[in-house]
């Protein structure tokens, strides 16, 4: 069957745009009952217009609101005057009558209707995106800088632009039109102009994204990342654990010869990674979080969520880190307030109790045998 001009219009428009038939359809269709009630009715009105998209022609509809007091004559019809056009018409429900059609309209309604499906159309466009955009939020997309603006970075999507904050950047990094960057889809929000899509390069789900893409078991779900503690640009703990019998989750995070965490370290720069085994054991779970520094002993205080810990004082600076950072991470990443106290294991404090000098005696010092004999 042929297709008429009308509905091969119709049909460019659905893909230039990405807007379904039906969608277009209902927009002419509410563009020619405004430009009907502009030329043929009144302002008060409800024009209802449908259309046969093959053939294109349409037919108009006044609708009134069944009610009881009627307040605009135009909208509205009460009882007893609904039950001449619809018998089984109740108060709350509609009624319509057919209206003569009419396939020539003025200049002024054809401007109207014009800027009715402009205006659907673009709002069309507005909800595809959003729509389209929404599925995309809490993961990694690929973007290229277009400007920065105010201190904001504008990155070209593809279909729309994202932007990067201030806070959401990594103080560390250069930005500069042109680049191509991996970012986190932050939010994506609607706005009078639109979709709204910021993204970061700072918070912690970029981590996690990149190590989604990277490490197939965490994709597949066999590992999973437990959580993250992280200081843009300087350094981050992420906990990984598995249930799988025979799978090591952090070497899967590694990769052989450390090709998968190279790989995300390539696209996050100097920044520093330590992933860690997570446990169930909280003890435990703050030993490995204080990770590379090793720790003598846990005491936990649940009642108001902190722990002290005991460190060896050969390991106390590690365990701090420098400026806090490692403890910061591991009591963020842990959920745990930590304070720290030394240790000196017993037996490296004998061992300092047996090095100290003798003391020096008073007593005169009587001559050897042997050189009383050598003299005589």
């Amino acid at each position: 069957m042929a297709i008429s001009p009308f509905m091969a219009a119709i049909n460019q428009i659905c893909d230039e745009k990405g807007i379904t038939k039906e969608s277009i359809v209902e927009t002419i269709e509410a563009a020619l009952a405004a430009a009907y009630r502009k030329d043929f009715g009144e302002p008060g009105q409800i024009i209802r217009a449908k259309m046969d998209p093959e053939s294109g022609k349409t037919e108009f509809w006044q609708v009134f609101d069944v009610v009881e007091e009627i307040e605009e004559p135009y909208a509205q019809k009460t009882l007893a005057e609904a039950k001449k056009i619809d018998k089984k018409a109740k108060v709350g429900e509609q009624v319509e009558i057919p209206l003569e059609t009419h396939s020539e309209f003025g200049r002024i309604a054809a401007q109207t209707a014009k800027q009715v499906i402009t205006q659907r159309i673009r709002e069309s466009e507005r909800d595809l995106l959003f729509s389209e955009f929404k599925d995309k939020e809490g993961k990694i997309v690929n973007g290229v800088i277009q400007q920065i603006e105010g201190g904001n970075v504008i990155i070209d999507l593809g279909k729309l632009n994202g932007v990067m904050p201030l806070f959401d950047q990594v103080k560390n990094e250069r930005y500069y039109a042109g680049q191509r960057i991996k970012v986190f889809v932050k939010a994506v929000e609607e706005s009078s102009r639109g979709p709204r899509i910021v993204v970061s390069r700072a918070d912690q789900g970029l981590v996690a994204g990149l190590f989604e893409n990277e490490v197939p078991e965490i994709a597949a779900g066999t590992v999973e990342i437990k959580g993250i503690a992280r200081e843009a640009g300087s350094r981050s703990k992420v906990a990984v654990w598995t249930d799988q019998e025979g799978l090591d989750p952090v070497g899967s995070c590694v990769g052989q010869r450390g090709s998968r965490i190279q790989a995300i370290l390539a696209e996050i720069g100097d920044e520093k990674i330590d992933i860690i085994l997570w446990n169930g054991d909280e003890m435990q779970y703050i030993v490995n979080a204080l990770s590379p520094a090793k720790v003598h002993e846990v005491i936990l205080n649940k009642k108001d969520q902190s722990a002290k810990v005991m460190v060896p004082e050969d390991q106390f600076s590690l365990a701090i880190g420098t400026g806090g950072q490692n403890v910061r991470l591991a009591s963020k990443l842990t959920g745990w307030t930590l304070d720290f106290e030394k240790v000196v294991p017993k037996d490296e404090t004998e061992e300092k109790i047996e090095a100290k000098p003798a003391k020096k005696s008073t007593k005169k010092k009587k001559k050897p045998v042997l050189e009383e004999a050598e003299e005589e």
